[in-house]
């Protein structure tokens, strides 16, 4: 992933932001170090099988609650 200084953003906002459209992806960093990712957002479909729509039911697993790190486990698949 390439890299860009805040300072590269600055001057060249309009420019880069084309270049995320288009689908790159940059790591912008500050007096050298990584700050943040730039990458475009892709428009997604979400199915009725995504885990969201089935925390009613991940809340108690066999009579006994989840925890908030179980459930975050089944929907982000850590």
């Amino acid at each position: 992933m390439d890299r860009i200084s805040i300072l590269q953003f600055r001057r060249q906002a309009e420019a880069i932001i084309r270049q995320v459209q288009q689908g790159k992806r940059l790591i912008v960093t500050y007096r050298g170090k990584p700050v943040m990712r730039l990458e475009p957002i892709r428009p997604e479909h979400v199915g009725p099988d995504d885990p969201f729509y089935s925390l009613d039911r991940l809340g108690v697993a066999e009579g006994q609650p989840l925890t908030n790190e179980a459930i975050d486990q089944i929907v982000y698949q850590d």
